[in-house]
């Protein structure tokens, strides 16, 4: 049965990923090329991808641009340029790129036509420091924003204030120039302000927003660096002939594993495109609905399949490795507790699970036994934040590399009888 398991929640994870691949998304967006000269900008971890996905659909086209992408997820593109940078920590590369982008936006002119490429990774992959902050002090905030536990859009409401190029900023750059913004969302909600927090979309939060962020996760910043947060105000609104569409998000990838599943004959339920939460606690919140469903069958009997999407969090701990997925993983193994005929899978659409070579990682009713075969005791390593250390001792980890797109979390619990 594990193999039959393992074989099917791999399927639904490529399922998941097949419907939010650039080279089916981006065309279909796309449309006719405009006549004369494209200017191209993008930035994230999909960013690469959509523009060779624009280059092979508009193959006449005058274009020319600059992307960015998270190291290891760059393709090979003829007319625009594509560099690599740092992600989830920004790097010097990436500050290099961001002021080069916002500089190509700002020659663009009137009857010119700007195409930006968006997705997540972006606020990490963009880091232009707002004026009178430094390039260390903009490093330290996101390495203290990584470890609290703070959802991505809370994450990014504090980026966006001591940016230079983000919260619409790269758009007010492009301006009078015509703009269109294709999104791909790696967030709960899918709101194109908080996507890769919003290059090309305005910014409508105020600076105290930012400043109780700050307070609530107890993150230390200097005197002038909130000074900046309070001053650094983006435009209002969309500016005129400018576009912003969303053309992949997790739902649409939970709808295609839905469909995968369906054609295996197992009933499918999709419980939400937007979880949040410690993901250890979400992990154990879903272990207690696979047990109603093995013991009541409720909401539905098996076989069964629960599906979800969105970003959990992880507030840092010890020193151990692992992301998000492998952490919920970890807590849905101790919370089922050994359970017959649950198995299950947690993988981040970009194939990297945090800042490690994994895309998750998949549980089975026998994980805490093996672990514990192989001397490793589970509620320790979880303490540590180390899941990644379970998993990879019984060779549980889920390693795609990087994919080339990203629509956040996937789950499926898989409920057989």
């Amino acid at each position: 049965m594990a193999l039959a398991a393992r074989e099917f929640l791999h399927g639904l994870f490529d399922a998941a990923l097949q419907a939010a691949l650039p080279e089916r998304v981006v065309p279909a967006a796309l449309g006719a090329a405009p006549t004369g000269q494209v200017l191209v900008l993008g930035a994230g971890k999909a960013s690469a991808s959509m523009a060779r996905a624009v280059e092979t659909a508009w193959p006449e086209a005058e274009l020319s641009g600059l992307v960015v992408t998270r190291y290891g997820h760059g393709v090979p593109c003829r007319r625009i340029e594509i560099v690599t940078a740092a992600h989830p920590l920004p790097d010097a590369a990436g500050q290099r790129a961001a002021a080069r982008m916002l500089e190509l936006a700002m020659r663009a002119g009137a009857g010119d036509t700007v195409l930006c490429l968006i997705s997540g990774g972006a606020s990490a992959l963009l880091s232009l420091p707002a004026a009178g902050v430094s390039f260390a002090e903009k490093q330290d905030l996101n390495a203290q924003l990584l470890k609290c536990g703070a959802p991505i859009n809370e994450m990014n409401a504090v980026r966006k204030r001591l940016s230079a190029i983000k919260g619409g900023r790269l758009a007010a750059a492009i301006a009078p120039a015509a703009a269109r913004s294709l999104l791909i969302s790696d967030v709960p909600g899918d709101d194109p302000a908080v996507i890769g927090s919003g290059p090309t979309v305005p910014d409508t939060d105020d600076a105290q927003k930012a400043l109780d962020i700050l307070h609530r996760y107890a993150i230390s910043v200097p005197d002038h660096v909130r000074s900046v947060m309070r001053s650094n105000n983006s435009i209002g609104q969309l500016l005129d002939n400018q576009e912003v569409r969303v053309i992949a998000a997790p739902q649409q990838s939970l709808e295609a594993a839905a469909a995968h599943a369906e054609s295996m004959g197992v009933a499918p339920l999709i419980l939400g495109d937007a979880i949040q939460g410690e993901a250890r606690e979400v992990g154990r919140a879903f272990a207690g609905i696979a047990r109603q469903i093995r013991q009541h069958g409720q909401p539905l009997p098996a076989p069964c399949v629960l599906l979800s999407g969105g970003e959990t969090t992880v507030t840092v701990r010890g020193g151990g490795r692992g992301g998000r997925n492998s952490e919920f993983a970890l807590g849905l193994a101790l919370a089922l507790e050994g359970e017959q005929g649950v198995s299950a899978i947690a993988c981040d659409t970009d194939g990297i699970d945090g800042s490690e070579d994994n895309a998750g990682a998949v549980v089975f009713a026998d994980t805490l036994a093996r672990a514990a075969k192989a001397g490793v005791h589970a509620w320790r390593m979880l303490e540590r934040n180390d899941a990644y250390g379970v998993f990879e001792v019984i060779d549980d980890l889920v390693v795609t590399g990087p994919t080339l797109t990203n629509v956040n979390d996937f789950r499926a619990i898989y409920v057989s009888g």
